[in-house]
């Protein structure tokens, strides 16, 4: 019997979101989602992120697309990972689907 998809798995992640941290973070994320149809992630407010976690993010994101499985963010990027965001300039081009995710901003008509 399939477990309905409106569980999740939530995975708490650490301060330190960098490219130290990369393996450690993917193995944590991978394996959820091995065993588990949706996966939040919640990010400690002041954790410190580089560019390697947003990098990582988006490839968990069109894994999770790609395998019908639903990976979100517990709260909008705030912080660090705002800051990431802005200086690579992800924001500038964010679709609504981007905006939704990392910024929880729903579709207003």
């Amino acid at each position: 019997m399939d477990t309905p998809k409106q569980y999740y798995e939530s995975i708490n992640l650490p301060d330190g979101l960098s490219i130290r941290y990369a393996s450690e973070l993917y193995s944590r994320i991978s394996d959820e989602f091995y065993s588990n149809d949706a996966i939040v992630i919640s990010i400690p407010e002041g954790a410190e992120a580089d560019l390697s976690f947003v990098q990582l993010v988006e490839s968990s994101r069109r894994q999770a697309k790609a395998k019908g499985k639903t990976f979100k963010l517990s709260s909008p990027a705030s912080g660090s990972v705002l800051k990431v965001l802005e200086r690579a300039g992800f924001i500038e081009s964010f679709d609504q689907e981007d905006a939704n995710f990392w910024l929880h901003k729903e579709v207003t008509l």
